[in-house]
């Protein structure tokens, strides 16, 4: 396997469990804030229930891309991780601007006013926190897949130990 494949194929598995971390984290976070803010994510009952879910959903898949196309080249930390926490928080925004519009008969105006104070709430602004611990992560362990360092190994896949 040449250099560069394996390269991008480290890169594409390093972004999934960075994704599922990220979604992890995100889950975790509004929970904890739902429940010692004792509010909702989405207070305003004509949005529905869909529209949270497919916001954090977006910002997840930001998430998985940039790191995705960034990991790659993991000597880039710093930029990688400043672009998997806007990406995240824009789509976050864009989504909930989006499912607001869609789901409503509101001017959209009044969408967009929606996107924006959820994206710069406690909720908004736990995403791109997320985003930022998961690909400061990913791009580490990016960068020790670079360097040789190899899987961790189960016990039973030690071969001096028999």
């Amino acid at each position: 396997m040449a250099d560069d494949e394996l390269r991008t194929r480290n890169a594409w598995v390093v972004a999934s469990f960075a994704a599922a971390l990220d979604l992890a984290l995100v889950v975790c976070g509004f929970g904890f804030v739902s429940l010692l803010a004792d509010v909702e994510v989405v207070g305003d009952p004509a949005v529905g229930a869909f529209v949270a879910p497919a916001a954090v959903a977006a910002s997840v898949a930001a998430v998985f891309v940039t790191l995705g196309v960034r990991l790659r080249h993991p000597e880039r930390m710093t930029l990688t991780v400043l672009v998997a926490a806007v990406g995240a928080w824009l789509a976050f925004v864009v989504v909930a601007t989006a499912g607001r519009l869609l789901g409503s008969a509101d001017a959209p105006g009044e969408s967009l006013r929606f996107g924006l104070v959820l994206g710069l709430g406690w909720f908004g602004l736990l995403v791109p926190v997320c985003a930022f611990v998961t690909a400061a992560f990913a791009v580490l362990v990016a960068r020790g897949r670079q360097g040789g360092m190899e899987r961790p190994r189960w016990p039973w896949e030690h071969d001096d130990e028999r």
